[in-house]
């Protein structure tokens, strides 16, 4: 595979560019150059890691020392979310007659988390990441509580409701929230991918006491796997988020094991069973009684596919028969996460005179410049190229066989012959023209008032 974002030269002025911004900051055309490299060099990311080609972008990343840059820019915007967003959502003087630029804002956080999933595979990423290790723990405890807690589920689900009724007006704010959060439940299953590889590569002593002893990161986990939030059933039938989409599972795959799966079971055998962790983790009465959970799980069926979970069988059986020793209590220097501290901070008590400001000066575009960033943002999000970036080939929507003709009307469905299309057309037709009316009104957003 020949295709490619964008090539190594330019990738290396992007990484070199890329600076901090301030919360006030956030959504202004120099941010959002940024924000245009970063969804460039993210595509790029994937599209090499899924091709096995040179990963030039995950090695600029590192030599240039950026890793930390792009922490602190998804925390920036993950604080923005938190403190700007509702503010300016309830200002009355706010009502934009367009939402992308703001959208775009929110999507940011998804795009680094994203690059982040992509490159912190790699031991030598997490090591570049440096104290910045300390602050993706920290976001990563912060959407992993969220998954166990269901609240992003439950908004995921809603803003489904909303957009299957069809009968609801809602305003453009409110459209924009109900896509904040199921943007967030996209956001916390990366976050789960993300600590795995952290829990792979680091040695660090502040990293394992901030995953073991401040966060108790393993027992979250255990509501992870006990709630499991990226499966469901509805109408009977289930179905799991696999590849950025709810995808109906047959019976006889209901206990194949997910790549979600597979990254929590990795990260509770990591950190249970490598030797810093078993001497720094507390196995008090509440602890253990959490992890002992975990062998209700550990089925035949799972550790045929994950067979390094056998260890972590046998170690649960070990421990439900013994007091595993205390931690070893000493004197320890260890780093704190400082990012999401910092930001709060400095901008304490100015939330809504930034969110004020960024109303009037930020999200209210002229229409040259909505012009602009239409244009800038079709060349990024070029359609050939990001075919490129699918994890498998498309499969046709009524024979299941790999497919190579797309439905000319929405573009969304695939097929490998007309006669498969013709036969699924009954199913399609009503999905076909709200893919249509979704499009145009996009198109319309995009070109308003042109």
């Amino acid at each position: 595979m020949d295709a490619s974002v964008i090539l190594p030269v330019e990738a290396e002025g992007f990484v070199q560019s890329l600076e901090t911004f301030s919360i006030k900051e956030v959504g202004s055309a120099r941010w959002f150059r940024q924000h245009e490299y970063i969804e460039k060099l993210n595509m790029q990311a994937i599209l090499s890691a899924s091709a096995m080609h040179d990963k030039f972008v995950k090695e600029l990343l590192v030599s240039h020392g950026k890793i930390p840059v792009l922490v602190h820019e998804m925390i920036l915007v993950e604080v923005w979310k938190h403190k700007v967003f509702p503010i300016l959502c309830q200002l009355e003087d706010f009502n934009p007659k367009n939402t992308f630029h703001l959208y775009m804002v929110i999507h940011h956080e998804a795009t680094i988390i994203n690059l982040l999933e992509t490159i912190m595979f790699h031991k030598d990423s997490c090591e570049a990441a440096d104290d910045s290790v300390l602050d993706l723990v920290d976001y990563c405890h912060r959407k992993l509580t969220l998954l166990a807690g269901k609240a992003t589920r439950e908004g995921e689900t809603t803003h489904d409701q909303q957009n299957m009724s069809g009968n609801t007006v809602v305003s453009s704010i409110e459209e924009l929230q109900s896509q904040n959060a199921a943007l967030e439940f996209e956001i916390s299953l990366k976050a789960v991918s993300v600590l795995r590889y952290i829990t792979d590569h680091s040695d660090s002593i502040s990293v394992i006491n901030r995953m073991l002893c401040t966060h108790n990161v393993p027992c979250v986990l255990v509501q992870l796997i006990d709630c499991c939030p990226w499966s469901r059933c509805r109408k009977g039938v289930v179905e799991k988020y696999i590849n950025g989409k709810w995808q109906n599972i047959p019976v006889e795959d209901h206990l194949k094991m997910t790549k979600l799966d597979g990254q929590v079971w990795i990260s509770l055998y990591n950190l249970l069973l490598k030797e810093d962790c078993q001497r720094k983790y507390d196995f008090n009465s509440f602890n253990k009684n959490q992890l002992l959970k975990l062998r209700g799980f550990m089925t035949e069926v799972l550790i045929d596919q994950l067979p390094n979970l056998a260890e972590l069988q046998r170690y649960l059986a070990h421990i439900a028969v013994t007091d595993p020793a205390p931690p070893k209590k000493g004197l320890v220097l260890e780093q704190i996460p400082e990012m999401w501290n910092h930001i709060v901070r400095e901008n304490s008590g100015k939330w809504k005179a930034i969110a004020k400001h960024q109303v009037k000066e930020t999200f209210n575009p002229s229409e040259s410049d909505l012009q602009l960033q239409a244009q800038r943002l079709a060349q990024t999000y070029n359609l050939d190229v990001m075919e490129t970036l699918l994890p498998e080939k498309p499969k046709c929507g009524s024979c299941g066989k790999e497919a190579t003709k797309r439905c000319s009307r929405c573009q969304g469905e695939w097929y490998c012959q007309r006669e498969c299309q013709v036969k699924h057309w009954p199913k399609h037709k009503k999905a076909c023209q709200l893919m249509m009316e979704a499009t145009e009104k996009i198109q319309r957003d995009l070109h308003i008032n042109r």
